[in-house]
């Protein structure tokens, strides 16, 4: 299921606007393909992010790590916690309780160069292979 109301990266990280700020997390895609989250290296509060760079690591059950990048430029300007004590959260409600993080975008724009729930779908199905 990909929620109709969020913006989508090709890397698997979805985006929810509010206000002006951008809600940012791992698409049910994502954390199916990572398996049980152990661990995530979440970056600090104040941090300035760029577009499709590196923001963080997650690390599964079975030692894998993988990049995580951010789908907006920007300032980190809140990071979920609980992920620190409860990295399951990722796996058990990725559009919920599993956000990473919240970015004050420095170009706004970048959030509408996002793909939405419908080219998301498109692009699980022909990108990435998924045959649903």
């Amino acid at each position: 299921m990909v929620p109709s109301d969020l913006r989508y990266s090709k890397e698997h990280s979805w985006v929810r606007v509010e206000q002006d700020r951008a809600v940012m997390g791992l698409t049910d895609y994502a954390q199916e393909r990572l398996g049980a989250v152990v661990y995530i290296d979440l970056p600090a509060v104040g941090e300035r992010v760029k577009e499709k760079t590196r923001m963080t690591t997650i690390e599964s059950l079975d030692g894998e790590t993988a990049e995580i990048y951010a789908p907006v430029s920007g300032e980190v300007i809140a990071v979920n916690d609980n992920l620190q004590h409860s990295p399951e959260l990722i796996n058990d409600d990725p559009y919920g309780e599993g956000w990473l993080v919240v970015i004050e975008p420095s170009n706004p724009g970048e959030i509408r160069g996002l793909l939405s729930a419908e080219e998301y779908e498109e692009y699980l199905r022909t990108e990435a292979g998924l045959r649903r």
